[in-house]
């Protein structure tokens, strides 16, 4: 018997088997793994063997983690369909739950050579701070900066004096070459070069006093702060070792039996070193289980548990994986699996027209379709600017000036020169574009009005998403107004004043903006039909006359 395969609590014969596995990164989840999410999500919820905090629970107390659960629906070699369930990193502090597949390697277990690594570098960081913490160091490292800062006051004072002896010199001679006859103006520079001589050397004496000064200052504190460095040092190689033998440990399997471990599989990559926390989120752990017991992989699927503080994810809501720390992992191990079509290398522009809206000898304004690329794509050559090459090839300059996310309908703005470019461009610099969307929000936003300011940066473990990040994001900002308030939804104006990736649909989904993710966002909300937002108006100055000029184009939602 296969400890963690479950069978399925209600009956399933009615659901056909999918003909595919999934593609992980963009899905819709198989019946069977939305069965299977249930009944995890139910024993989430009943279960008294351990304690998390999701921050569903006011009463509890605490740092709030959400979490990342994964279901992988299976056959074994008995033709039984069951399902794995795992979760992503540490549960409870703790790799190990009733019902839930184990780690690909178990970093938690007592006997780990990593838990001895990282005592060690525990005690090397204790070392550092009692070092750099004792009153003998911190006078000597005190002392030094002092008289470096006093020694490039003094040097610099000096250097400034000699320029302005320089200077009188030069005025000297000038005055000399009008009066002097040729005699007296030979002796005169004759007398301005032993000057020029004296005051090099006498600087030359006296940088060197001060720098002498430094270097026994330095001596000084250098007594303390090599042995710190030596120390710093030895505890960055040692994290070094210690993460190439972690990355050694984890070792994948795929169907056809081949093992690679972190490093092998991320020396392919553009990034070469695997990001913090590879190996650690429940797709991989589910798929190795599955080949470690001979289970074939029918659907997978991952959702959402709890609350989510900077990237925006949903309760119990079906997400992707991750692309940064997974897909070089998963390419690995769905090897040799028939999978469904990569949605992503499916031209979504196929078919579509773009409508023109203004046009004269140095503009064109366009209403981009939604599920339309404004630029060519790392997969996807047709986009805005090829459409516009192809109809303007004696254009000159970049074309596009300002982009639309591909999934947002609306207007924009080509230029078909350079000067009209520049020109269009500055005016984004100088942010005195005017802009507004027109949006539909899964919910209902009680206040009428308000301001946005949130710091925004990219997921770098899963791109192209954005979450909000205090230490590293750059301030982004948007002012809305509700129009109307309809069947659970709103019906909204948003004014971006900045213009950052995805931009409103952040500002719109996340708890400290609106908390109302806009209709169709597939992801910070619900995957729909089309995304429900649209740039609707724009206002700007044209180029070649100098006229103010308004554009605006309804949504078709």
């Amino acid at each position: 018997m296969i400890p963690c395969f479950i069978p399925f609590s209600e009956p399933i014969a009615h659901i056909p088997l999918p003909e595919r596995f999934t593609f992980p990164f963009y899905y819709d989840p198989n019946p069977l793994c939305v069965l299977a999410a249930k009944d995890i999500q139910n024993h989430i919820e009943t279960q008294q063997d351990w304690v998390h905090n999701f921050g569903l629970d006011p009463s509890k107390t605490g740092y709030i983690i959400g979490k990342m659960f994964g279901v992988l629906v299976v056959q074994n070699e008995a033709q039984e369909i069951g399902y794995l369930a795992a979760f992503s990193g540490k549960l409870a502090d703790q790799n190990h739950h009733p019902k839930f597949v184990p780690p690909v390697f178990d970093i938690l277990a007592e006997d780990c050579f990593f838990n001895e690594g990282m005592r060690q570098l525990t005690a090397m960081n204790e070392q550092v701070d009692l070092l750099e913490a004792a009153p003998e160091y911190l006078e000597s490292k005190r002392l030094f900066e002092e008289e470096k800062a006093l020694a490039t006051e003094k040097i610099a004072a000096e250097k400034a004096k000699i320029s302005t002896a320089k200077k009188a010199r030069r005025v000297r001679r000038k005055e000399g070459e009008a009066t002097l006859n040729p005699e007296e103006l030979i002796e005169l520079k004759k007398t301005l070069a032993i000057e020029s001589l004296r005051n090099r050397r006498a600087f030359q004496d006296y940088a060197s006093y001060w720098e002498d000064r430094v270097v026994k200052y330095q001596q000084a504190f250098d007594h303390y702060q090599i042995p710190i460095t030596t120390l710093k040092e030895g505890r960055k190689s040692k994290s070094g070792e210690l993460q190439q033998q972690l990355h050694e440990e984890y070792n994948f399997l795929n169907i056809s039996g081949e093992t690679k471990n972190l490093f092998e599989i991320f020396e392919q990559t553009t990034v070469k070193k695997p990001p913090a926390g590879s190996g650690e989120c429940s797709a991989p752990k589910l798929l190795q289980y599955a080949f470690q017991h001979q289970l074939k992989p029918i659907a997978m699927a991952e959702f959402w548990w709890g609350e989510s503080l900077s990237e925006i994810r949903r309760h119990k809501q079906f997400y992707p994986a991750c692309r940064g720390k997974c897909e070089p992992i998963l390419a690995h191990m769905l090897k040799g699996i028939e999978m469904e079509v990569n949605p992503m290398l499916t031209n979504p522009a196929e078919g579509k027209q773009l409508t023109t809206v203004y046009e004269d000898e140095a503009i064109i304004i366009v209403n981009k379709p939604a599920e339309f690329l404004s630029v060519p794509g790392k997969n996807i050559e047709d986009s805005v600017w090829l459409r516009m090459k192809q109809k303007f090839p004696m254009a000159t300059g970049p074309l596009i000036v300002h982009r639309l996310d591909m999934s947002t309908s609306g207007l924009m703005i080509i230029a078909k020169s350079k000067e009209a470019h520049k020109i269009i461009q500055q005016q984004f610099i100088n942010r005195t574009i005017k802009k507004r969307y027109i949006a539909l929000l899964d919910g209902i936003v009680k206040e009428d009005t308000g301001i946005i300011t949130l710091p925004l940066r990219v997921d770098i473990d899963d791109r192209p998403r954005q979450i909000v990040c205090y230490d590293h994001g750059k301030k982004s900002r948007t002012n809305w107004e509700v129009l109307e308030r309809k069947d659970q939804q709103t019906r909204i104006h948003f004014f971006p004043i900045t213009g950052r990736t995805h931009q409103l649909r952040v500002h719109a989904a996340h708890p400290r903006g609106l908390h109302t993710p806009i209709i169709g966002d597939d992801l910070y909300g619900l995957k729909g039909k089309r995304l429900h937002l649209h740039a609707e108006w724009i206002s700007f100055t044209h180029p070649d006359s100098g006229e103010e000029m308004e554009v605006e184009v309804e949504a078709e939602f």
